[in-house]
């Protein structure tokens, strides 16, 4: 029989102190309210990331290829890609897939209103399941046939609201070039992507639109959009795709055309580190003190347990028992209210966000179960490591002062 556990049992469900009972239980608010905010800080900063994250990525993609000149403006140079390349990225194992495109600027004239815009080209080989994600209203263009698509555009629903245009309507757009060009268009799609830098800068056409207009070849393309399996592996294979570019060529990863976005995004880590931080001592501070007053108001029983010939170690052993016991009930209940909120907001969004200034209409979850388990074991250790030191503290009774002790 474990006499430490047995009694450390009796201490903590049979205790009838009304003032050791109520810190106790602060104890174990603590540690829930502990756990449950750092689970819910990390699952909604990963929720942010990977959402706007996947915003950026879905328009832009991962990996962009275009000439290599020192055309610094939003009209990309024009370039046939070698049958090398191509097959280069066919082969690659890291790309999903890979579209051609090009941009030119150009200013929509339409119910009195003038906006600056970047007309983004594409073709019939182009992904549409992101934007068909986050369309509000209409559809996609349609390249079947090749005469309807290039008066076909897709504008964003900031462009939308901010000209008063819906599906349906026609306007004309002017091609910044000299004598600039105009051309109508009608809208068949509105998508909200929710991040202004792409909603307030492009609109989607035809890509021959951009090749009649600049007198260009019918296989001149102005860049390559490449999407990656991993994106985790950016940087490595963004590097491995430049090195196998021909010489004309230079690529830039999604990363560097958007660098504000993703510096943003990767200081959000440092906000979390500080929360999990400041957290976790919230919730030692809270079991130390419930530790000590536990050990105070059971100095006459420490006193008669030493008078009977039971060491030191063997009391420290019954109040970190105890202590065991109480940091387990806070992190049972800390799992509840964490996962509890977490899913809740997952499923019904809930929680809502100004998304021009967060990119998001609301709180993004993402739970992962090796950081739910991580949070649990490292509160457990962290809690039981500190709480040696206070328990410590009965070496220091006198067994007969403690008898004596009222």
């Amino acid at each position: 029989m474990n006499t430490e556990y047995f009694i450390a049992g009796r201490i903590a469900v049979k205790s009838e102190r009304t003032f050791s009972k109520l810190i106790v239980r602060i104890a174990i608010a603590g540690v829930m309210l502990s756990l449950a905010v750092m689970m819910l800080s990390v699952a909604i900063i990963k929720g942010f990331k990977t959402e706007i994250r996947e915003k950026v990525r879905g328009f832009i993609g991962d990996v962009r290829v275009f000439k290599f000149d020192l055309n610094n403006s939003f009209e990309l140079s024009p370039f046939v890609p070698a049958k090398e390349t191509i097959a280069g990225l066919k082969n690659n194992p890291d790309v999903e897939y890979f579209q051609p495109y090009a941009t030119k600027p150009a200013i929509i004239s339409v119910n009195d209103e003038v906006e600056g815009i970047n007309f983004k080209g594409i073709d019939k080989t182009f992904n549409w399941d992101y934007i068909r994600k986050h369309l509000a209203s209409g559809t996609v263009i349609d390249f079947a046939d090749s005469a309807k698509a290039t008066k076909q555009i897709m504008i964003s629903q900031f462009t939308a609201n901010r000209l008063n245009l819906k599906i349906g309507d026609r306007f004309i757009m002017h091609f910044v070039q000299d004598p600039p060009r105009p051309r109508q268009f009608t809208i068949v799609g509105i998508y909200n992507i929710g991040v202004e830098e792409i909603d307030k800068n492009f609109v989607i056409g035809d890509l021959n639109i951009i090749r009649r207009l600049n007198n260009w070849k019918a296989n001149e393309i102005g860049g390559i959009e490449i999407r990656i399996k991993d994106f985790s592996k950016l940087k490595e294979v963004s590097t491995g795709i430049y090195s196998d570019l021909e010489l004309k060529l230079k690529s830039e990863s999604v990363e560097d055309y958007f660098p504000a976005i993703f510096t943003w995004l990767s200081l959000l880590d440092v906000n979390t580190r500080v929360l999990l931080i400041l957290m976790m001592v919230v919730g030692v501070i809270n079991m130390i003190t419930a530790l000590l007053i536990m050990i105070l108001e059971r100095t006459n029983m420490i006193g008669m347990l030493k008078a009977f010939g039971m060491t030191d170690l063997s009391v420290m052993k019954i109040f970190l028992y105890n202590a065991f016991y109480l940091v387990g009930i806070g992190l049972v209940l800390g799992n509840i209210l964490g996962l509890g909120l977490g899913f809740l907001q997952y499923y019904t969004h809930i929680f809502k966000l100004d998304q021009t200034s967060y990119y998001l209409s609301y709180v993004p979850i993402e739970f992962h179960f090796s950081d739910v388990l991580l949070l649990n074991v490292a509160t457990v250790f962290i809690c039981l490591i500190v709480l040696l030191v206070p328990s410590m503290l009965v070496s220091k009774i006198s067994p007969l002062k403690a008898i004596r002790f009222k």
